[in-house]
């Protein structure tokens, strides 16, 4: 039997083509094009094209826009791994598009994170520019001038490239008929490098990719040797490396102190227009063409955006085909297949990512772009991480799962549906010296720490400093199905502190281990963590206009 646990502390069968090295594929059936497409305002923008050789055929157009090189460069060279989203599409035929946006890599122009949208930008107005209008003018170019295509258009991507896909979707060119944002980024005050407006130190070493403007067109890294300020001390133990720096005014003098991004991140502390601006979740409205919203239940960089620019299209756009896929993934694990789907010690199933791009993917693409009609896909489509089994529902958080209420109580008790004792009262001492590992594994610096959305919560349980409720043995399963609200009444010495909040499964004594763990891994009583948020104090009341607490 299991419990609940819960607590919160202060900080194919194959085709013979499948056989084929992807790299071997493309270059036998594609021809690779590169081109400088100009924007209404003369940046030019460089875009690589990989058109089927097959001219007895049209083609949709498949795009991804990235900030992180459309790499190899040359016309003869091809990429190692397959053209698209899967193998399923390369192989299906498609026109393959990749761009370097606007201030990146082989593109020109000024690089600008999260560039705001322009409300209703006018293709007319020369100097208003932003992702969209970026978006449009490069589909209004490919649709005229690449030979083979059939008028219709898809975008995907996944991380950056799917905030700008997403991006892409306010004031979308006629031909866009399909979109698919994968563990986009909605708002950068509450995700990524941010979790409701905490900044994750987790992300000190990643202000390099991001915090630089190239001198002009390159193929060639320019922030190399920032990244190498970190990773040339080679720190194996990130809390140790995290806790030596200090106050962070010690990473912006030994680190970032050239860094513009991580300047944005010192002058707007708190939710204001600058962070506001860069919202896309305004300007998700009146969506016409087909949306697709792809992210990982265990996603510990990206999890606000895809499940906020679902329900924000929902919310906003009731005639739009609005679909959204979540599986037991972390950073984009769906776009490659392991064979096995495992988050750290915790197994999933086999194949899962093939299934997605087999059945999900490749379905919801060819049947908008290649058949010209609306995929038959659900509303949903959500793996059930205890059944570990897909679900489909037609609408999302599903009616038929009843809310769940749970409550504190005293002595760690965790009541389901069931008020306790109203006044009961719960203390702790933080002390910021010595604060609580987020992983109980030792783990250099990662940009996304993957393997901790699963981990094991009882070495943090067993802290004083963390108060732990948890449920009596549950006699049947319980399912909990869309959004978690923590609701906490505190007082403290202090004027401010970090909350956190964390959702636990409690495992069986009698669970076996698994062999695909080390051996040393015990899951008799594993304390899974199945979700959890960070919240600053201060902004309890408001997000722009922080309050402190009253000692």
């Amino acid at each position: 039997m299991r419990k609940i646990l819960f607590f919160w502390l202060t900080y194919l069968p194959a085709a013979a083509w499948a056989q084929v090295p992807d790299s071997v594929y493309s270059r036998q059936y594609y021809d690779k094009f590169e081109y400088q497409i100009p924007m209404r305002d003369g940046i030019k923008l460089f875009t690589s094209v990989y058109v089927p050789k097959d001219k007895s055929k049209v083609y949709p157009i498949l795009m991804q826009r990235t900030c992180y090189s459309v790499s190899p460069y040359g016309t003869t060279k091809f990429p190692r791994n397959r053209l698209g989203p899967s193998k399923f599409l390369m192989h299906d035929g498609y026109i393959f598009v990749y761009q370097d946006v606007r201030g990146r890599w082989m593109s020109e122009g000024t690089f600008d994170n999260m560039r705001p949208n322009i409300p209703g930008n006018d293709r007319k107005n020369k100097t208003a520019v932003d992702e969209s209008s970026d978006t449009w003018d490069t589909i209004d170019w490919l649709t005229k001038n690449i030979k083979g295509n059939n008028g219709r258009v898809g975008q995907w991507g996944i991380s950056y490239p799917g905030f700008y896909a997403a991006a892409s979707i306010p004031d979308a060119h006629p031909a866009l008929k399909a979109s698919s944002p994968q563990a986009p980024i909605s708002d950068f005050f509450f995700d990524d490098f941010h979790h409701q407006g905490v900044f994750l130190q987790s992300y000190l070493a990643a202000f390099a990719v991001f915090g630089y403007q190239h001198a002009g067109p390159t193929s060639k890294s320019w922030y190399t040797d920032k990244i190498e300020r970190f990773y040339s001390q080679q720190p194996r133990d990130g809390y140790a490396f995290n806790l030596s720096i200090g106050p962070l005014k010690n990473a912006t003098e030994k680190y970032h102190g050239d860094n513009f991004f991580w300047q944005q991140i010192i002058d707007h502390p708190n939710y204001d227009e600058f962070w506001q601006k860069r919202s896309l979740l305004p300007h998700l409205t009146g969506v016409k063409h087909a949306v697709m919203t792809v992210g990982g239940w265990y996603d510990a960089e990206d999890l606000y955006g895809p499940l906020n620019i679902y329900k924000r299209i929902e919310s906003t756009s009731p005639g739009a085909s609005n679909t959204i896929v979540m599986g037991p993934w972390s950073h984009g694990d769906w776009s490659r297949e392991t064979g096995y789907q495992m988050i750290n010690h915790i197994y999933f199933g086999d194949s899962i990512s093939t299934f997605y791009q087999r059945e999900i993917e490749r379905k919801f693409f060819n049947a908008i772009l290649k058949d010209n009609k609306q995929s038959d896909l659900p509303e949903a489509y959500m793996f059930d991480c205890g059944l570990k089994q897909w679900k489909q529902f037609a609408v999302w958080p599903p009616k038929e799962i009843p809310p769940v209420k749970l409550y504190f109580g005293e002595g760690g008790e965790l009541s389901i549906n069931v008020p306790t004792k109203a006044d009961a009262v719960f203390e702790y001492t933080s002390d910021p010296a010595h604060p609580v590992a987020y992983t109980s594994q030792t783990e250099g610096l990662v940009f996304t720490p993957r393997r901790f959305m699963t981990d094991d919560q009882r070495t943090a349980s067993q802290r004083p400093d963390v108060l732990t409720f948890q449920t009596e043995l549950l006699s049947e399963d319980v399912t909990l199905a869309g959004e978690i609200a923590a609701k906490l009444r505190v007082s403290m010495t202090g004027t401010d502190a970090d909350f956190i909040v964390k959702l636990i499964d409690v495992y069986p004594q009698d669970t076996p281990n698994d062999k695909r763990n080390p051996a040393n891994i015990v899951l008799a009583g594993y304390q899974q963590l199945v979700r959890h948020e960070v919240f600053r104090g201060r902004f309890r009341n408001s997000f722009e206009k922080p309050e402190p607490f009253k000692p």
